[in-house]
């Protein structure tokens, strides 16, 4: 069987950790241990071998451990597919994020041909009832899986984007100035609706396919107003309107992603907190599924507290679904009566703070 899957992680200086080792089988691992203590920076350490600022979006000197604030590393041994790849991701004190896979400097896209990166996290549960700004991370995220050159088009985008708002604020009338953004806008935002309406399609195509104890979302991609078929000619036509609000008002940027509870048939934002919660946890497996097809192997998920949102059936439920998808899953819960249900099939760790600094120590089961 194909896997993804770290075998090693060591930290330096990271967050709460001085420094923690942990050596990893392809199996879930259950990390459990008190608010606070750490288990949340864990997971942080292993979104970041995937492109993007990780799943807390910290900057670079946030990540630091205090009071030394000397930087920090993070490494992995990581087996994909049919490779094995060393990776080492750092930043020392004042200075950007780097990368190096294999002993080379590599950009962060390059981590997405090799790793795909799940995760779920507290922040999210409000995902439904907030701003569309959420809602939209949370849909690239996932079309990033499917297509890492997503975010080359989103970051092309929004550096053009940027520099026409400024246009637009300064009252910059002459179109000679606006020609080459808005044709960079149009060629990159094509490509963002084309892999977010990609995404959707192979999200619904999971859930219509599986068996689940978790609901299913009837998704779409909305906007305030819709995705014109020559967003190069509309954004030309809206200068006069653009300019009077002093930002761009059509786009992917303004998109949103909508959900149904498809059961009931009621909208993601108006179902109960559990309900919102189930769905998510639904969309990240159903990605998981689609991504063990298209790629080759199930990704790496990482989901913080989820099973203290669960009751003992969905959590067991859960369980199976990660296992029977075998997946190296990160879950993190305040104790391990959390993770019973998962026996032999998980390893496990608990996190403690001890003197002002995580610890890590692998653990028998619960």
């Amino acid at each position: 069987m194909s896997r993804l899957a770290l075998s090693t992680l060591t930290l330096s200086h990271f967050r709460s950790h001085k420094r923690a080792v942990l050596d990893l089988d392809p199996r879930p691992m259950a990390i459990f241990g008190p608010n606070g203590a750490g288990k949340t920076n864990l997971l942080e350490a292993v979104s970041l071998l995937s492109p993007g600022r990780g799943l807390r979006r910290a900057a670079a000197d946030d990540l630091t451990r205090r009071p030394e604030a000397l930087g920090w590393k993070i490494t992995a041994v990581l087996q994909s597919l049919h490779q094995t790849h060393e990776l080492e991701t750092w930043a020392d004190a004042g200075s950007p994020r780097q990368l190096r896979i294999d002993g080379k400097a590599a950009p962060q896209v390059a981590l997405g041909r090799i790793a795909r990166i799940l995760w779920l996290v507290p922040a999210m549960d409000r995902l439904w009832i907030e701003g569309a700004e959420g809602r939209r991370r949370f849909l690239d995220r996932a079309t990033l899986s499917f297509e890492p050159s997503h975010a080359d088009a989103v970051l092309t985008y929004e550096k053009a984007m940027r520099e026409r708002n400024r246009l637009l604020k300064d009252m910059v009338r002459d179109p000679h100035w606006y020609t080459a953004l808005e044709a960079q806008m149009a060629d990159a935002g094509a490509q963002i609706h084309a892999n977010r309406t990609h995404a959707i399609a192979e999200l619904t195509a999971a859930q219509d396919a599986a068996t689940t104890a978790f609901p299913t979302a009837i998704l779409a991609l909305t906007a305030s107003e819709p995705m014109p078929d020559d967003l190069r000619a509309a954004l030309a036509t809206n200068r006069a309107r653009d300019m009077s609000a002093g930002r761009t008002l059509i786009g992917p940027h303004r998109a949103d992603l909508d959900a149904i509870f498809a059961d009931k048939g009621v909208a993601a934002k108006d179902c109960s907190t559990g309900e919102q919660k189930a769905l998510l946890i639904s969309l990240i497996l159903a990605n998981a599924r689609a991504l063990a097809r298209d790629f080759g192997a199930p990704p790496i998920l990482l989901l913080d507290e989820v099973a203290a949102h669960l009751d003992a059936t969905r959590r067991a439920a859960l369980y199976d679904e990660i296992c029977s998808l075998g997946a190296q899953a990160f879950m993190t819960g305040t104790g391990p009566e959390l993770f019973g249900e998962l026996g032999d099939r998980a390893q496990f760790a608990e996190v403690t703070d001890v003197a002002g600094a995580s610890t890590v120590t692998r653990k028998e089961k619960p």
